[in-house]
């Protein structure tokens, strides 16, 4: 899922997807520009109340380009610019 203020969005992966072409799924831009994902998952979140909380219980973890996302993941990508050909 993407959230904001005005909009929730369901993204469908393949089993076995890495993070950055999971990424690419939302935009083509975050694939190219991947730099890691940030992961927390759904139950422990729901456990633990908050973002903070899983944070603080040392659940909020980065991923690299290996990894490989599961159900029930909560992820932000970070990804950089790209520099646009001339």
């Amino acid at each position: 899922f993407t959230g904001g203020p005005d909009e929730v969005r369901a993204w469908t992966i393949r089993k076995q997807t890495k993070a950055p072409q999971a990424a690419g799924t939302i935009h083509t831009d975050f694939e190219k520009g991947f730099v890691m994902a940030e992961v927390m998952k759904y139950d422990d979140l729901k456990e633990l109340g908050s973002e903070a909380a899983v944070r603080g219980a040392g659940k909020y973890v980065q991923k690299g380009k290996e990894y490989i996302v599961s159900d029930g993941d909560i992820i932000y990508f970070k990804a950089g610019t790209i520099a646009k050909k001339k």
